[in-house]
């Protein structure tokens, strides 16, 4: 590295030590698709740990001679990885949730190496909290119904659903175009990356799951713990705040529902909603989407209800705010980190610091 690039790392850092920058200063940088130069990044801790779980007992948990059919093993837990920045800030921490057939990798960095939303929202003063929902990535599944079947013990017709979406039906589902392969003109999304994007898709137990997801429990006890968290949901994951306000207020300082796979009905009770600071995001093209129009309708139907009792509810089209082209993996856009930069505006603005 050349002498010249050397002394600025370190006159940067210098100066984040010193307070003369503070972290949103640092992040104010962070747009645009080319690399940013945030300068050193501080963090006072950071690690992982589970929320949840419950013990099951069965003697269909291997097939293999040398592991024993029979034992304990816990399930229903959610995997969080947690870094907590090193500059004192009033920030409420947020809490990333991922969507379908996908992991926390969502908020990290993305596909074409850029900087993920977990990293600018902690350079920001946030602490971040991402999460693997439960049955998910480093969340534990059960393989005992499976073994069942393959044992001979139950009937084929009781195997749990579980999908995988394939990438040319998940290219019309992430609006990258209207179908497999065509393109909108002006998206946004890295498909130069797109291999890299790929490898993130996982297995799916959503349908074999109860109905709310164990993850909505885990995340009530994670907001309690946290004392004042802003979730932060996306696709499939979109109902789950709400579910989790339904359950319980405790903890929860705010939602930002990223292109939700649904909003509660708008003929449901919106005594959970009342007051409580919620965004509705959308990127672009929605209305041009058989699978996203009808539930950015519902979207509406449940802002307008909520508003009417009370609630602070706020839909907000990128494109009516300045950003366009964005997919529906609008965290990993190349214009990503200034959707960012807008959201952290936002927060600032609606959800009560500590």
């Amino acid at each position: 590295m050349p002498d010249r690039l050397i002394a600025k790392a370190f006159a940067m850092g210098l100066a984040v030590l010193a307070g003369a920058v503070s972290p949103f200063a640092a992040s104010a940088q962070l747009s645009g698709s080319g690399a940013p130069d945030a300068g050193p990044l501080m963090i006072a801790r950071q690690g992982s740990f589970f929320v949840g779980g419950r013990d099951v007992r069965s003697d269909k948990l291997s097939t293999l001679p040398a592991y024993a059919p029979e034992g304990t093993i816990t399930v229903d837990q959610m995997y969080v990885r947690y870094q907590v920045p090193a500059t004192a800030a009033p920030h409420r921490p947020l809490v990333f949730i991922h969507g379908c057939c996908l992991t926390g990798k969502t908020w990290e960095t993305t596909p074409d190496g850029r900087m993920g939303w977990d990293e600018f929202f902690l350079r920001a003063g946030y602490p971040v909290y991402v999460i693997d929902q439960a049955w998910r990535g480093r969340s534990a599944a059960s393989p005992a119904a499976i073994n069942a079947v393959k044992t001979g013990a139950a009937a084929p017709d009781q195997l749990p659903i579980v999908f995988s979406a394939g990438r040319e039906a998940a290219w019309a589902i992430f609006r990258f175009g209207r179908q497999y392969p065509d393109v909108f003109p002006g998206m946004q999304f890295p498909l130069g990356a797109q291999a890299e994007f790929w490898k993130q898709m996982v297995p799916d137990w959503l349908a074999s799951l109860p109905t709310p997801n164990p993850t909505v429990p885990d995340l009530s006890d994670l907001a309690q713990r946290l004392d004042g968290a802003v979730l932060v949901s996306h696709s499939q994951s979109g109902i789950y705040p709400f579910q989790t306000a339904a359950l319980s207020r405790k903890g929860i300082a705010g939602i930002v529902a990223v292109e939700p796979g649904a909003c509660p009905a708008a003929t449901e009770p919106m005594t959970p909603y009342a007051g409580l600071p919620i965004l509705v995001l959308w990127g672009d093209n929605v209305d041009q989407s058989p699978r996203w129009a009808p539930r950015l309708a519902a979207c509406r139907d449940f802002v307008a209800a909520a508003n009417a009792a009370g609630g602070k509810v706020e839909m907000v089209m990128l494109p009516d705010v300045g950003f366009h082209g964005n997919s529906h993996m609008l965290m990993q856009d190349a214009n990503s980190l200034d959707v960012a930069h807008w959201l952290d505006g936002w927060i600032g603005r609606h959800v009560s610091a500590r």
